[in-house]
This record gives structure tokens, sequence and C-alpha cells, in this order.
């Protein structure tokens, strides 16, 4: 699902988005965009996850709280 304005946060120069998306098999895979820049300098990561949720706000929460221990790391892969 698209994530609303509401589910994205934004960590120093960093906007996280988390995304869910419908499986096969009625669960949810949970997705998640770390984008830093402006403009034509914009990076954007996509990070995919392997557990599937029972719900759709489950699998955006899990990639949200990933991405918040990602962006904490002592030293951010490039």
């Amino acid at each position: 699902s698209i994530p609303s304005v509401s589910d994205m946060r934004t960590v120093g120069r960093f906007i996280l988005s988390p995304f869910s998306r419908p499986t096969d098999c009625g669960r949810f895979a949970a997705s998640l965009s770390i984008r830093s820049g402006q403009g034509s300098e914009t990076h954007d990561r996509v990070l995919r996850f392997v557990p599937l949720f029972p719900t759709s706000e489950a699998a955006a929460q899990y990639a949200l709280d990933q991405g918040l221990g990602y962006l904490h790391q002592p030293a951010l892969p490039a």
C-alpha cells in the first residue's frame, strides 16, 4: 500500500516510508523506502523484508522499526 504522510518519519536527513503489500497467501509483505537528498541529488534505497504479517499495519510497523534500527547503527553503509 502507498504510505500516507502520517506513516512517514524524518530522521536527520533521511525520510522513511514503510510499505506493505498483500501476498497470494493472504498475509502482507513489508518494504521500506529510505530517501535522502533533494531534486536530482535524491537517493532512494528500498529494503524488502522476509517475514510475512497478518495485517498491513503490522507489516508497515515492522518495516519502520527495522529502518529506525538501521539508521541508528554507528556507521551506516554507503
